[in-house]
């Protein structure tokens, strides 16, 4: 069985217009909703062993911001391949994990896309379509390597997006 984390980035700041989208940083709310959903995934056990990130400012910020509540130091890769990718592109990307338990860092609205696609059946929550910032989607998967991922077999595990951690 493998596990996959599917996180959004926090929230990120559109103060300087003339900052490049690639290194936009998060902002406060951004800040704060990622040590949130690291809190809830510690304490919900949902610890990866490997990290694939977005090589983006804002999604290395999210997981800079998630790292600390977590036991233990997973491997991180900077996927520059994460960068708004679409569906297949993170699917390839995830194909070359090596983890059991694997935590996916990007964008919408690959993302979005990336997750409905994913799960043989959406969770209850209507926030789920949208992916908000910092929307995380825990699935499981009945294979034995990675590779053998594919669209539609993984089950819904946990989905929560960070106004719904109360903390």
């Amino acid at each position: 069985m493998k596990r996959l984390i599917l996180t959004r980035h926090a929230k990120s700041s559109w103060d300087d217009p003339l900052t490049p989208d690639h290194d936009r940083p998060l902002n406060e709310r951004g800040k704060a909703a990622a040590a949130d959903l690291g809190i809830w995934l510690s304490s919900r056990g949902y610890v990866p062993d490997e990290v694939l990130c977005s090589d983006a400012l804002r999604t290395r910020k999210t997981w800079s911001g998630i790292a600390p509540a977590l036991p233990g130091t997973p491997i991180l890769h900077l996927k520059p391949a994460l960068y708004h990718a679409g569906a297949e592109v993170m699917l390839a990307v995830l194909r070359h994990a090596t983890a059991d338990t694997v935590m996916m860092i990007g964008h919408n609205p690959g993302i979005a896309d990336f997750a409905r696609r994913l799960v043989a059946r959406e969770p209850n929550n209507p926030e789920f379509a949208r992916y908000p910032t910092g929307a995380t989607l825990v699935c499981d998967f009945s294979i034995d390597i990675w590779d053998d991922a594919a669209f539609g077999q993984a089950t819904t595990v946990d989905f929560i997006i960070p106004s719904e951690i109360v903390a």
